[in-house]
């Protein structure tokens, strides 16, 4: 384990960590805690972002259509957007896309307000577009302790260059990415690299986070707590909550998929995929104890 792979809690203000901190090419985080009128400036240059809301309420201000921008609009082109959200249990996260060569002022309105960037090198972007946090995808993955819901804030057909976003809630006591897998272009798997930014419905909650791997020797477990970020550098990974209280996590990837290609699946450990058959057989049996009772 490198001193780069976890972030603790407390943060600055502005926390983050860059490729090069991180010992990787591609994936940069930021984090920004902004008091009530507080602003903040970002510059995107050669890479793509993806802004998460994830408490309070922001006005996102994206100045686009500078040199080798895709936008369609002329250089100078302003596009406003205004976030809330009372906190990751409560409502569904939005998100923005910030195209190359933007510069994105950040203000928050009345309240203090956190939200959470990630970047990634992008040859070309797509305009910026504003996710409404209901019109995204959600996913109930698993089965039993391993059940967690999914929602698909920044994938495919969602279009951006290489960056890829999930918001994911796990229940209390539960576990997240089971059967383990991995996506760092070991054995045929897809290379991207991977931060998890962790909240939990109480604050004195906590969870685990593994990477592993023989190939190279990898054994790292992560304790996990209100507002830690885990960067996955290779391996198969899996999180797991303690038990009373709900975990979530916020996934940023960027790697060698772009476009469509982002919507390739990870590679799974074989050793663990059986699991998959036995939900499958439960719910078979349960579908015939409902056909036998209105029979």
């Amino acid at each position: 384990m490198t001193a780069a792979q976890q972030l603790r809690a407390p943060h600055p203000p502005r926390w983050g960590i860059t490729p090069e901190q991180a010992g990787w090419s591609t994936l940069g985080v930021d984090v920004l805690h902004l008091a009530a009128g507080e602003s903040e400036e970002l510059e995107s240059g050669a890479t793509e972002g993806a802004l998460v809301i994830l408490s309070g309420r922001l006005r996102v201000s994206v100045s686009t259509g500078g040199p080798g921008s895709e936008d369609g609009g002329a250089q100078g082109q302003t596009v406003v957007h205004e976030l809330s959200r009372s906190d990751v249990f409560s409502e569904a996260g939005s998100l923005v896309y910030l195209p190359p060569t933007s510069a994105v002022h950040l203000e928050a309105i009345e309240v203090d307000t956190v939200c959470s960037v990630g970047w990634a090198p992008a040859e070309s972007g797509y305009p910026t577009r504003l996710v409404q946090g209901t019109e995204v995808r959600v996913e109930d993955r698993g089965r039993g302790a391993a059940r967690r819901r999914v929602r698909h804030l920044l994938a495919h057909p969602v279009p951006a260059h290489r960056l890829i976003v999930f918001e994911v809630y796990v229940p209390a006591g539960g576990w997240s990415g089971w059967p383990p897998h991995r996506h760092d272009g070991v054995d045929g798997s897809p290379y991207l690299e991977e931060t998890y930014y962790f909240r939990f419905a109480r604050p004195e909650a906590f969870g685990m986070h593994c990477n592993y791997a023989t190939d190279p020797d990898r054994e790292e477990l992560f304790f996990a707590r209100d507002g830690d970020l885990v960067l996955v550098p290779g391996g198969f990974h899996f999180s797991s909550a303690s038990p009373g209280a709900e975990m979530y996590f916020l996934n940023f990837l960027a790697g060698d998929l772009e476009h469509a290609d982002r919507a390739t699946p990870p590679c799974f450990d074989e050793r663990h995929t059986w699991i998959e058959g036995a939900w499958a057989d439960k719910d078979d049996e349960k579908r015939g104890e409902e056909g036998r009772s209105t029979g």
